[in-house]
């Protein structure tokens, strides 16, 4: 999943959301480099992924690609599913997206120490709205111009975009399908860590 799933995941507290967003930039083990809450939304950031990464329906999403297209097929879901996720938030969360999002950039600015490429990367994605302007699948364009600049084969999602629009329906109801079951996977997960937190 990208930012704006994880994010809506991982929990509404700040360091919830800032573990939720660490998981794309922090690896390897932590072992307390992080406050406890922010691990702990790093350690579901990669429950999530793993959880995502192996389930059928998302499986199924990627044997949609043709063959070639499928090495870059879970990056292209991936932004896709934000892209449903944002265009449909009122059907799975109560606080309007525009709030939430709002309050996503004010926990970026208020933290001192983020890891170092996201402290790069958070003014921009306030000034720029990144979470909010997947609603718009034209912003699909842009979005995936920028990921393809930061792989070693850019070439591999050329035409991506082009391939989401033909798919756009049945990915839609994947991911319409996967989604609930992605949050029931999340809520338990996230309980489940808070219950070890405890115990320890």
């Amino acid at each position: 999943m990208n930012y704006l799933a994880h994010l809506h995941l991982g929990g509404p507290r700040p360091g919830e959301l800032l573990g939720s967003l660490y998981g794309d930039f922090v690896k390897g083990p932590l072992q307390g480099r992080w406050p406890a809450d922010i691990e702990a939304g790093i350690r579901l950031h990669r429950q999530i992924d793993a959880y995502t990464d192996s389930h059928p329906l998302v499986l199924q999403a990627k044997q949609r690609f043709p063959s070639e297209r499928r090495r870059y097929a879970g990056i292209l879901i991936d932004l896709f599913f934000d892209h449903c996720l944002a265009a449909h938030w009122h059907d799975y969360a109560e606080e309007p997206l525009q709030q939430f999002t709002e309050r996503v950039y004010q926990v970026l600015r208020d933290e001192a120490a983020l890891p170092d490429k996201l402290a790069l990367i958070a003014p921009r994605m306030a000034a720029q709205d990144w979470l909010g302007s997947y609603r718009a699948f034209a912003v699909m364009e842009q979005v995936v111009a920028g990921m393809s600049r930061r792989l070693s084969r850019p070439e591999g999602l050329a035409g991506g975009v082009a391939e989401l629009e033909r798919l756009y329906v049945p990915l839609q109801q994947d991911f319409r399908e996967f989604y609930p079951q992605l949050q029931a996977f999340a809520q338990r997960s996230s309980t489940g860590l808070a219950d070890r937190h405890q115990a320890s």
